[in-house]
């Protein structure tokens, strides 16, 4: 058995996040309960919450020549990943957000997310060329859209003329070209997402789901070449289907969701961990779960995202059934 070998091309974005008990209305201003950094970006994010998982992850995208790369960079490393491929502009700031979280006693935290791009939208294919001979390597490709769409499509290519199954993460929602769903392997849309790319919203109240909407726009993106669609739908699970098969895992309530961020993302790669683990789609469904559920239960996006260790004694506490992880360790 070997660790699953996984490339993420994508974002990084230094998240700036300020908490308040109210969001402010047009023309208000009010006064936040506290103020921090942490390193972010849905590549990034992905990128350390599969290397912590266990995973060997190499992580494509490009930095400006500024502290905030030099931190984001620092703590990919020390989680293991291969940043050897990560490219420098020399004019252009690295990626930033600002995301604000309303806190409320006896509510679950929202969020409110700007981002903005700086070195990110300024990758390019001479970046990513070299992944045509060398993307073979890699059990899985990981893609979102904080990055050109040129550069996902054409990575995206090398991927499916390689055989590589390729997952990708439409988020923040954007059209997708024809040519980019004909090559992607899977797609993990939320429920605002699916209903962008496919014009079907999907009812969903506490726990339970329209089942029939979920399949219908998955239908759409199967006549586009996708093989498998998995949408995440909050408090009413997950669902993954393809055109023979549907799986679904339920939502885990037994934390209480502190920040919302970076939860997508811890999702998204724990189930492509568990899928190049070699463990089946339900028990890589279940795991995400689990790893999702601990994400949301702390603040910040990187920060939160928890080690194998963590959701072992996550499962072993609440009973809950997980795969064997030997292969990760």
């Amino acid at each position: 058995m070997r660790k699953p070998k996984i490339l993420v091309v994508g974002s990084f974005v230094m998240d700036q996040i300020a908490t308040t008990s109210v969001f402010p209305k047009e023309g208000q201003t009010v006064l936040g309960d506290s103020f921090s950094k942490a390193p972010g970006g849905k590549g990034a994010n992905q990128a350390v919450q599969a290397a912590r998982l266990g995973a060997e992850v190499t992580m494509v995208g490009k930095l400006g020549r500024d502290s905030n790369a030099e931190e984001m960079i620092k703590v990919l490393k020390e989680d293991g990943v291969d940043v050897s491929h990560v490219a420098f502009d020399e004019k252009e700031p690295s990626g930033c957000s600002v995301i604000i979280l309303e806190q409320k006693p006896g509510q679950d935290t929202r969020n409110r997310i700007i981002v903005l791009s700086g070195t990110n939208m300024k990758i390019t294919p001479q970046d990513v060329a070299f992944l045509k001979d060398s993307i073979s390597d890699y059990d899985m490709v990981i893609l979102q859209l904080e990055i050109p769409m040129e550069i996902n499509c054409l990575v995206a290519k090398y991927a499916h003329d390689a055989g590589v199954p390729v997952m990708l993460n439409p988020a923040p929602s954007a059209p997708l070209p024809d040519e980019l769903l004909a090559n992607i392997t899977y797609i993990s849309p939320n429920e605002h997402e699916a209903a962008d790319l496919t014009g079907i919203k999907i009812d969903h109240d506490g726990a339970d789901f329209n089942r029939n909407q979920a399949k219908e726009a998955a239908k759409k993106l199967f006549e586009k070449g996708v093989k498998n669609v998995l949408i995440t739908m909050g408090t009413a699970g997950a669902v993954l289907m393809s055109e023979n098969e549907v799986f679904f895992s339920p939502t885990i309530s037994e934390i209480k969701a502190v920040d919302p961020t970076a939860a997508g993302d811890s999702f998204v790669s724990s189930f492509c961990t568990g899928l190049c683990a070699g463990w089946g789609v339900q028990d890589a469904l279940d795991f995400s779960n689990c790893v999702a559920t601990l994400t949301v239960s702390e603040k910040g996006a990187m920060p939160s995202l928890p080690t194998l260790e963590k959701v072992e004694k996550f499962n072993r506490e609440h009973n809950f059934k997980i795969p064997d992880t030997e292969v990760l360790k």
